[in-house]
């Protein structure tokens, strides 16, 4: 399944529960909760960098699938993990977060997992 394109996030739910509950602090969650990010997925084979433009903040991740990398949260903490594909999702786990990305059609679906909140993003390609 082909990554690669260029993203922008259409509807995203439990944004501010999920913001909360991984620490970001009141005024960035206001701030963000409006901004459409883009994010631009580079595919070769395995290796991958994923890049999210919010606002002014720029977050950029590479990793190939299989293999430890180092990477950044949205709170800018940077964390050694693995990053696995099954089918057509991208899964990975980062201090308790647990995130599964996959595409379908036009749409990239990016749920995060913690705790007992689900924060659900919808991009479509642009």
């Amino acid at each position: 399944m082909a990554f690669n394109g260029k993203y922008e996030l259409e509807t995203h739910e439990n944004f501010e529960p999920f913001m909360k509950a991984i620490g970001l602090p009141d005024d960035l969650i206001q701030k963000g909760k409006d901004i459409k990010s883009v994010s631009e997925i580079v595919q070769d084979g395995n290796s991958f960098k994923v890049t999210v433009t919010t606002g002014n903040k720029v977050l950029v991740n590479e990793f190939t699938v299989g293999q430890e990398a180092e990477l950044e949260t949205i709170t800018g903490e940077k964390i050694k993990t693995v990053v696995t594909m099954e089918g057509n999702k991208l899964k990975v786990s980062l201090k308790g977060i647990e995130s599964m990305t996959e595409v379908s059609g036009d749409k990239i679906i990016n749920t995060m997992t913690l705790g007992g909140i689900v924060y659900k993003r919808i991009s479509k390609r642009v």
